[in-house]
């Protein structure tokens, strides 16, 4: 489960008057064929991804490129030469992936990487046709004009409201109490309303912390320490009430995907509604491969100790907030609420980005969803990119090209873990890399130490009792005999 509006980004209403005509759309396929196949290709695919919000994410963003091409095609003029290009570009079996899978997903590429580059290619020759035949200007207004659906809801919404202020920072929430509950929904005395028509049980909770200077410890936990901010990356309609049936459909096929996978505990919908996925006792498969400390206290892969919260949104880089108004109010109940029952520090609400890394190659930024733009001070929290990375303080964790490119700069807290180690390297006077080494060294041991900690713990399944398995007259068993012999 990271998990983006550009209007609602920038502040700019479009007015109602100016809203570009729906653009022409595209050939439906002849028969269901072309259907089955895309959407067996993106099971196949998905399949692999054992992590789920890693899968979300593959999901949503595996047809990105399909998806602009599309735009372009959809607004030639000429109904039969718009046909013959989506033919020819190889698109046209994907046209119900295309418009009406509310999680974004796309052909595979990743199972067949040569059929994905011959259809990207093909597509694009497409596009090359289009505009040799003078359609140049047509093609620069699809470009420019996004399409009512997903992908392209950017520019057509509405301005955000004036934000919350901000609340005092560290100090934990007034009193916050269950004022009455009925079937699938609870209100609580802040505002706060969860509608708990979704919620399972996950895994019990169970998890241990390390000490900066002793190791693992011996003590064992259950009760969840912090919060962790996520967007679901997830596909983002208009939001306007044109679009009012697709933007619940949206969330509903988002909520059960969810609760298939037992992933984030809370979802909050872009009307600001608050949805209990995985019960706040339980486990839930958000967090993946992280790192977040507390003093000498350090966590690692934070599934258990944390509770996963996430906005329906796409974080599209952080450079505007990517959340409405709504989301913004009820994400801040509801981080009150569940600072307040579960005594929660600020310094442990923290956003994914922020957190997560890649365990083999020692790098920060795996996933980016709140890398930067998170409202912490309207949380009432404090700036957790001003803090050193405890990746690289503690571990001495990199950050790759890709990593650049989407944030350009990292924030102020890497910068200063950083020169914490060039700190110690010059006392040391060992090179810096030998620092690092022997800080990622320590990283895999513990990750090490973990994971077998974690497979002791894990249930067994109940042996198979042989009597009960029926066998067919001359069948063999399991170690060539027959029976009774």
């Amino acid at each position: 489960m990271t998990v983006g509006v550009r209007a609602q980004q920038q502040g700019r209403p479009t007015p109602a008057a100016r809203r570009p005509a729906p653009p022409a759309s595209r050939p439906a396929p002849k028969n269901a064929s072309g259907r089955r196949e895309s959407l067996a290709s993106l099971e196949a695919a998905s399949r692999g991804i054992q992590d789920p919000v890693a899968k979300l994410r593959y999901i949503r963003g595996s047809l990105a490129k399909y998806q602009r091409i599309d735009r372009v095609l959809r607004v030639v003029p000429f109904a039969p030469l718009r046909h013959a290009l989506y033919r020819f570009s190889r698109l046209d079996g994907l046209g119900h992936v295309l418009s009406q899978n509310p999680m974004g997903g796309g052909l595979a590429a990743q199972d067949d990487p040569r059929r994905a580059r011959r259809i990207v290619g093909t597509a694009a020759l497409g596009v090359v046709v289009i505009l040799a035949a003078g359609l140049t200007a047509a093609a620069y207004r699809g470009a420019k004009t996004p399409p009512p659906g997903p992908g392209g809801a950017g520019r057509s919404l509405p301005a955000m409201a004036e934000p919350l202020p901000d609340q005092p920072k560290g100090m934990l929430p007034a009193a916050v109490w269950l004022v009455e509950k009925g079937p699938g929904w609870e209100q609580y005395s802040n505002g706060l309303r969860i509608d708990t028509s979704y919620e399972v049980a996950g895994e019990p909770r169970r998890y241990r912390v390390f000490d900066a200077k002793a190791g693992m410890s011996a003590e064992t936990f259950d009760k969840p320490v912090g919060i962790l901010f996520h967007t679901s990356e997830s596909d983002i309609w208009p939001l306007d009430e044109a679009h009012n049936e697709k933007l619940r459909d949206s969330s509903q096929a988002l909520l059960r995907y969810l609760k298939r996978n037992d992933v984030y505990h809370y979802l909050v919908d872009r009307f600001g509604r608050v949805f209990r996925v995985v019960a706040e006792e339980s486990k839930a498969n958000h967090a993946g491969h992280s790192v977040w400390s507390r003093g000498d206290v350090v966590h690692l892969n934070l599934n258990n100790a944390f509770l996963g919260l996430s906005f329906e949104t796409r974080w599209e880089g952080g450079k505007a907030l990517p959340i409405t108004a709504a989301q913004l109010s009820a994400g801040r109940n509801l981080t009150d609420y569940l600072r307040a029952r579960w005594d929660i520090a600020p310094d442990m609400c923290v956003g994914h980005g922020i957190v997560s890394v890649s365990a083999k190659k020692h790098l920060i930024g795996h996933h980016l969803d709140w890398s930067r733009g998170f409202p912490f001070e309207a949380f009432g929290l404090p700036n957790q990119y001003a803090r050193p990375l405890p990746a690289v303080e503690l571990f001495g964790f990199g950050y790759d090209e890709p990593f650049l490119i989407t944030l350009g700069e990292p924030w102020a807290g890497v910068r200063e873990a950083e020169r914490l180690l060039d700190r110690e390297a010059a006392e040391k006077r060992v090179p810096i890399e030998q620092v690092r080494a022997e800080r990622q060294q320590l990283f895999d041991q513990w990750l090490g130490e973990q994971n077998r900690d974690q497979e002791k713990a894990a249930p067994r399944p109940a042996p198979v009792k042989t009597a009960s398995l029926r066998r067919e007259p001359g069948m063999a068993s399991r170690n060539g005999k027959r029976p009774g012999s």
